[in-house]
């Protein structure tokens, strides 16, 4: 019985934790702005199998996205042996699932083999980190705090699964030793357990009741530390891919405030489409955190820092400053930085200081081509060129701070109707003196 209050003790203190936690990322969500809207369920469900069960953009590096599938589908299955350690600690039972027989023996036999191939795994990404030079893994916003904390996170991960295994393997030692019948199968575990059968059966019992505290402790922390760290993609991924923008990549999105003004302009009588005289100025673009979408908040929660964006980023490859990784996880940071203080103050809190300028400066933003290959490659469906256009905007339209090149394209286009400088008059001058000889079957 003491168990059981321990574990509930610890458990409730692991939710309350952790409700604070969502509380706080809910509240800073508050702040951003509207996406788009969340339609075409069967497409989007399609989608989420595709990419993120399937891993299907994980496997474009197909040796180290197999190791990184492994460890996905490994705590997919794992998972479920969590929740029935959870019943197990709040009931004071052993194997509460055990009634569900063959489907059982088949989710064990499972998290038992996964165990070892995600420890495995781990041990791979580990040697990566600390041994071996990735250049995606180097750059500017990938700092030592960045790296150890990605260390650290594997780390735990490996311990999961170490103590996972002891506790299966000391279970099957105990009901063998014991001579009792061994719920569920353990491929794994089951060779483990004959080093531990000359022992008596007491040390073995404790050495289960040791691995599993250890084993759903780690649980309890890894949970509240993720939304903390880089890997809190491994809860915001799948619903990232979910709610991922389903039209074409190098589509840009019009701003409903500059629609709605050219719409009044060519249709005066239509005065629905004018805003309420007392409503507020709407800012043009990205200036800061509010001003970002709900969707390009929940991409910089979701970003996995894999550097597989601006490992492809043309830009970056060619020296220029811009890392779409960086962008991403700016926003992350600012919002770090000022959500709190327009949590206690509201949202007209200011600091002196914003996303754009003093995070993300304008050469960044303006070396993008907008080609894409960061959003077609990113294994979570993150937008970074969504981010970019719209600080853009803001730049071009609220501070008139355009490269000169796109200064003389503004002017034309106003005074031409063209990008290029030539008045409309003389547009066919080029095939003035040209013989065209027209077809009579054209006529």
């Amino acid at each position: 019985m003491s168990k059981q209050i321990i574990f509930a003790f610890t458990l409730f203190l692991t939710l309350g934790i952790f409700a604070f936690t969502i509380n706080r990322l809910v509240q800073f969500f508050k702040f951003t702005r509207p996406a788009f809207p969340v339609k075409d369920l069967g497409k989007r469900f399609r989608v989420m199998t595709d990419v993120a069960f399937g891993q299907t953009k994980i496997f474009r590096r197909p040796v180290i996205g197999f190791f990184h599938a492994l460890v996905f589908w490994g705590f997919c299955v794992i998972l479920i042996g969590s929740v029935e350690m959870i019943l197990d600690g709040l009931t004071g039972t052993d194997r509460i699932l055990k009634f569900l027989g063959v489907v059982y023996n088949a989710i064990v036999a499972s998290g038992d083999v996964f165990g070892l191939l995600v420890a495995f795994s781990i041990l791979i990404f580990l040697s990566r980190r600390l041994f071996f030079r990735i250049k995606r893994f180097e750059g500017i916003e990938m700092t030592q705090i960045t790296h150890t904390d990605a260390n650290i996170a594997l780390s735990m991960i490996l311990l999961l699964m170490v103590s996972l295994l002891g506790m299966n393997t000391a279970y099957v030692a105990h009901m063998q030793i014991s001579g009792e019948m061994i719920r569920g199968m353990y491929p794994v575990s089951q060779m483990f357990a004959t080093w531990l059968s000359p022992l008596p059966v007491q040390p073995v019992k404790v050495m289960y009741e040791i691995c599993w505290w250890t084993h759903i402790l780690l649980v309890f922390i890894f949970a509240n530390m993720l939304p903390y760290s880089k890997h809190f993609h491994v809860f915001m991924s799948v619903p990232n891919v979910f709610l991922s923008r389903l039209g074409p990549l190098g589509k840009l999105d019009n701003m409903e405030s500059i629609t709605r003004e050219v719409k009044l302009m060519l249709n005066p009588d239509a005065a629905a489409a004018v805003p309420p005289a007392d409503a507020p100025l709407e800012r043009f673009g990205i200036k800061d955190v509010e001003d970002v979408t709900w969707k390009n908040y929940m991409d910089s929660l979701s970003c996995t820092q894999c550097g597989r964006c601006t490992a492809v980023c043309p830009a970056n490859i060619t020296g220029k400053k811009l890392s779409p990784r960086k962008i991403v996880m700016d926003v992350r940071a600012r919002m770090n930085k000022k959500g709190p203080g327009m949590v206690k103050n509201g949202r007209t809190f200011n600091d002196n200081k914003s996303l754009l300028h003093d995070y993300i400066t304008t050469e960044e933003l303006w070396a993008c081509t907008t080609c894409n290959a960061c959003a077609m490659e990113c294994p979570v469906n993150i937008n970074h060129p969504a981010i970019i256009v719209d600080m853009r905007r803001y730049l071009a339209m609220e501070e008139a701070s355009v490269p000169g090149e796109l200064k003389s394209v503004f002017s034309n286009i106003e005074n031409n109707g063209a990008p290029w400088q030539f008045s409309p008059h003389d547009r066919l001058i080029w095939a003035r003196d040209l013989e065209i000889r027209i077809h009579e079957t054209e006529m």
